[in-house]
């Protein structure tokens, strides 16, 4: 299929009641994710189509490139240039977690992303080291995290706070000898304590998340 085809098929995917739920969350389309999902699986992976895609700067497109394109073959400054052309939560959501995360410039990119002034390019950064600290946590200062987290969390814009709060849940969750202080940071800040959670999920709030990962992981022992 041509650009061309793909941005017409797209078109026709478009709903507005869909549109209507994505642009409460920031996101401007109209196009069902599940609907996205099986048109991505018929194109495969294609990516010079993926590129294209990205530059239309719609964001339908650009969900679509993320999931079509091949996330090793990106250069280090195309995926910064991305991530700061990234303008949903969507479209930066997918591109740290089905691309970055992939790439061989991960760990070049969290090192820089973390200590960027735009504070969602930072949030991607965050998001690299959450990620880190579930995963490879070896070589991180977690407690220079916890004083950066201490310092800053309660004053970031609202992805940063969100992505710094992820990470001192994992660091509490994760690593037992920084647990107390991490559920003494999310109590003292207050960051999203009254966060609206449906039933049955559990609270962003730093030290309900914690205690209850935690409590899960014992129960499951």
């Amino acid at each position: 299929m041509t650009l061309t085809e793909v941005m017409a098929e797209l078109a026709a995917l478009e709903d507005p009641r869909t549109r209507e739920v994505n642009e409460k969350h920031g996101d401007d389309h109209g196009v069902n994710l599940s609907k996205l999902r099986a048109l991505a699986k018929r194109l495969k992976t294609q990516q010079e189509l993926a590129r294209q895609l990205w530059e239309t700067d719609d964001t339908a497109a650009r969900l679509l490139a993320l999931l079509i394109c091949r996330p090793k073959a990106f250069e280090r400054d195309e995926l910064d240039a991305m991530v700061r052309e990234a303008r949903t939560p969507k479209v930066h959501d997918w591109l740290v977690n089905y691309v970055v995360k992939k790439n061989r410039h991960c760990e070049e990119l969290r090192v820089a992303w973390v200590a960027d002034p735009d504070p969602v390019v930072a949030s991607a950064g965050w998001a690299l080291t959450t990620e880190r600290v579930a995963k490879k946590p070896e070589g991180l200062d977690l407690a220079g995290l916890l004083d950066v987290i201490e310092a800053e969390m309660r004053d970031a814009p609202d992805r940063l706070q969100w992505a710094m709060n992820h990470c001192l849940a994992q660091i509490g969750i994760e690593h037992a000898e920084h647990r107390a202080r991490a559920l003494a940071i999310g109590e003292r800040l207050e960051v999203l304590k009254d966060y609206p959670t449906s039933p049955g999920c559990t609270s962003p709030f730093a030290p309900i998340w914690i205690n209850e990962m935690v409590r899960r992981q014992h129960a499951g022992q």
